[in-house]
C-alpha cells in the first residue's frame, strides 16, 4: 500500500506543473551517494549547477557549466619559427617605412597571442581600416588592422605635415570616416607590408600574400567564422612622437599548411627524419651477411615416414638436372638460377629475379 501510494504522489506532482524538478539518484551506478539512495535534487540546486539564479540576472550571475560552455579562451600550441619570422619582419618593415615616409620610423613588435575572431573584432576601434589579403600557397586569407593614429600620421607624412604638439591627431580619430583620398595613400604602405611579411617568410617556406581590397568596417572583412582561432601579433610604428599600430591577423586554417615549419625550435629542425643516421644505417645494411638457401626441390612426406628414416637411405629427387633452382633468403624467394660449377666450387648461376618492384635496376647475374 505504501508503494502505491508513492506512485501516487509522484505523478500527481507531474500533472501539477512539477513546481520542484525531482531527480533522484537511487540506482546501482550511485549507492555510495550521500547516506541513502533517496536524495533528491532541488530545483535551487540544479539551477546553481547550471549557473542559473531566479533572483539575480546578469552575465555576473554566469557560473558552472554555462561558464565552461560560454568561455571565450582558447588554447593553441606555440609556435616559436612565428616568432622569429615576426622578428625579422620588423626589422625588413622599418627599413621600408623609412623609405617610403622619408621619416624616421621604428618598429617594434608588441604583443603576439592566439584568440577567437569574434572577440578580437569586438575589440577593435570603429576608426580602423581592415586590408583583406590571401595567402595563394596556402588558399586561405588574412587581414591587417591599421589604427586611426596611424593612418593620420601616416598621411600627414605623405602631405608633408610635421609633428604638432598640440595634439589635434587624438581628435580626429573619432567623428569621421577615412576619405578616399586617405584610402589611396594608405594602400602602397599595405602593399609593402604584405611584401615584407613575404621577404619574412621566405626563408622557411614560399607564399604570396595578394592584397584584395580595403574595408572600413569590420563586417565585411569576415575572413572566417567568429569562434575560429585566429593569431595576432601586433606591431607598433614610431614616427618620432607620432604613429600607430598595425595588426596582422592570421587565422589557425591559413597557417595549418605551415604548421609543422612553424613548430621547429630552430631553422631546418627536422621530425622523426635524420639524414645522418639514415646513410649510417644503409653503409651497414650493404656490410650485412646473410645465407642464401638454394632449394633443388620440395616434398611433402607424412610424419612416419620421417621417423623411419636412417643412415643410408636415400631420398628420390623428382626432378631435372638442368632444372632451375630456387635461392631463398628466410622465407622469401629471391632469385631462380642454374646449378653448375667454377672454380672447382659448386655456383649457381642466376637467371631470374623473383618479386622485383618496377622501376628497379637489378643486376641478372651472379655468382
Amino acid at each position: 500500500m505504501t508503494d502505491d501510494r508513492q506512485a501516487d504522489t509522484t505523478f500527481a506532482d507531474q500533472d501539477t506543473g512539477m513546481p520542484e524538478a525531482a531527480f533522484p539518484l537511487a540506482g546501482n551506478g550511485m549507492a555510495g551517494f550521500g547516506a541513502d539512495n533517496d536524495h533528491v535534487l532541488s530545483q535551487a540546486e540544479i539551477d546553481s549547477f547550471f549557473g542559473k539564479d531566479s533572483a539575480v540576472s546578469g552575465p555576473s550571475n554566469s557560473s558552472g557549466i554555462e561558464r565552461v560552455v560560454s568561455t571565450s579562451g582558447i588554447s593553441s600550441e606555440r609556435l616559436p619559427m612565428l616568432e622569429v619570422v615576426f622578428d625579422r619582419f620588423t626589422r625588413i618593415l622599418t627599413t621600408s617605412l623609412r623609405n617610403f615616409t622619408s621619416d624616421n620610423v621604428e618598429a617594434s613588435m608588441d604583443r603576439l597571442g592566439s584568440q577567437r575572431f569574434g572577440d578580437y573584432l569586438e575589440n577593435v576601434p570603429g576608426q580602423a581600416m581592415f586590408a583583406v589579403f590571401k595567402a595563394e600557397e596556402w588558399d586561405n586569407y588574412g587581414i591587417l588592422v591599421l589604427s586611426s593614429s596611424l593612418i593620420y600620421s601616416i598621411v600627414d607624412a605623405l602631405l608633408g605635415g610635421h609633428v604638432r604638439s598640440d595634439g589635434p591627431t587624438a581628435a580626429r580619430q573619432t567623428g569621421r570616416h577615412h576619405t578616399a583620398i586617405e584610402r589611396a595613400l594608405i594602400e602602397p604602405m599595405v602593399r609593402i607590408i604584405l611584401d615584407d611579411l613575404e621577404t619574412s617568410f621566405s626563408p622557411l617556406c614560399a607564399v604570396n600574400f595578394h592584397f584584395e581590397r580595403l574595408e572600413m568596417n569590420s563586417r565585411f572583412a569576415m575572413i572566417c567564422r567568429a569562434g575560429n582561432g585566429v593569431v595576432t601579433a601586433r606591431f607598433g610604428i614610431d614616427m618620432e612622437g607620432r604613429g600607430g599600430d598595425v595588426d596582422v591577423v592570421l587565422p589557425h586554417a591559413t597557417l595549418e599548411p605551415v604548421r609543422d615549419i612553424l613548430l621547429q625550435q630552430f631553422m631546418g629542425e627536422k621530425f622523426g627524419h635524420d639524414g645522418m643516421w639514415e646513410s649510417h644505417l644503409a653503409q651497414e645494411l650493404w656490410r650485412t651477411d646473410l645465407t642464401l638457401d638454394a632449394v633443388l626441390e620440395e616434398q611433402t612426406v607424412n610424419l612416419k615416414e620421417i621417423m623411419k628414416l636412417a643412415p643410408g637411405d636415400q631420398l628420390v629427387l623428382r626432378r631435372n638436372p638442368d632444372a632451375l633452382v630456387t635461392l631463398r633468403c628466410g622465407e622469401h624467394a629471391l632469385f631462380k638460377g642454374r646449378v653448375g660449377r667454377k672454380q672447382g666450387q659448386v655456383a649457381v648461376k642466376i637467371e631470374e629475379v623473383l618479386n622485383q618492384k618496377p622501376g628497379t635496376d637489378r643486376a641478372t647475374s651472379y655468382s
